[in-house]
């Protein structure tokens, strides 16, 4: 082979693995596993998913929440995404709330164990649909840009959320920067707690309504083809009812960061992150759920550890 072949084959190589590597990063591959990017399956596309959270440790005695999802995702356009899934969980609680009492997590909301005794439970959560709509893709315009609408509905419990999602991709899409906002009210009918003062409202059948306002960023940075590693920081809020504005209806506010690493091949992909909740939270409804800079209301832990798997066909 000559000089001048041996370069054109170079070239054509190089070609091949760029297209390669720029199909790779642009297909819906969660290289986060606490937020979302503008990727999506190309059109057709289909895709199982698998994903497994533990949440564990409050501000005493013990608790786990291990939350799982099944989900299916198909590609309607290039552009839209389409999926639904299902969530169950398990948990164990024992002693953890800060006055020593057992308190039930978020999900279980509805269940009011005796305040000194262990608490075991399997749920299934609820169904959920969920539409992503990619408005600008960072491959071909400077940022891309994306919306995820999610109605999720479950026994006692209705909630809707609505993500907006911008990604900055450099260095031929091996470094990704992803910013998200997202809005998420919900209600739960709750029946009464027989533990609850009489009177106060909430030993009996009452609706509780609260609106999550979440921010989100991360970076993460391809090194090898298959394999790249990310850093991820949540800010996540509670405000009760739909009160925005109102700052005396605010209840927590909390951060969580930490790493996480990812692989995929043509057909497989496994996310591992691992969350860490920040000193200095703050909860200004219930400022004694908050031991030592840490929030410890029923929807925050000091731990997050999330596992996705799936695959494409």
């Amino acid at each position: 082979m000559t000089r001048t072949s041996k370069r054109k084959l170079s070239v054509c190589l190089l070609a091949v693995a760029a297209t390669y590597l720029s199909a790779a990063a642009m297909a819906d591959e969660p290289i986060f596993g606490f937020l979302n990017t503008t990727d999506l399956l190309p059109k057709h596309g289909q895709e199982y998913e698998q994903w497994l959270t533990w949440r564990h440790q409050k501000a005493g005695g013990r608790f786990d929440l291990l939350e799982g999802k099944t989900e299916y995702s198909y590609g309607v356009t290039d552009a839209l995404q389409l999926s639904g899934y299902l969530v169950y969980d398990w948990t164990q609680a024992y002693r953890n709330g800060p006055d020593g009492t057992t308190t039930a997590p978020e999900p279980y909301s509805a269940y009011f164990p005796s305040p000194y005794s262990h608490f075991n439970s399997t749920k299934l959560i609820a169904g959920a649909f969920e539409a992503i709509w990619r408005v600008r893709s960072p491959y071909t315009n400077p940022v891309g840009v994306a919306f995820l609408f999610e109605p999720e509905v479950g026994p006692r419990f209705q909630e809707l959320a609505v993500k907006a999602i911008i990604q900055k991709n450099y260095l031929d899409d091996r470094l990704v920067l992803v910013g998200n906002v997202a809005w998420k009210p919900e209600i739960r009918e709750l029946p009464g707690n027989p533990y609850a003062d009489p009177g106060s409202g909430e030993d009996r059948s009452n609706t509780n309504i609260e609106t999550d306002v979440n921010f989100g960023a991360g970076v993460s940075y391809r090194f090898t083809s298959n394999w790249s590693a990310a850093w991820e920081i949540q800010n996540e809020r509670e405000i009760n009812r739909f009160a925005l504005l109102d700052h005396s209806q605010w209840m927590g506010n909390v951060l969580y960061t930490g790493p996480t690493i990812h692989y995929a091949n043509q057909h497989f992909f496994a996310t591992l992150t691992w969350l860490q909740q920040l000193p200095g939270a703050h909860n200004y409804m219930d400022p004694s759920m908050v031991v030592h800079g840490y929030d410890n209301d029923v929807d925050f832990e000091h731990t997050r550890v999330r596992l996705k798997l799936g695959y494409y066909f």
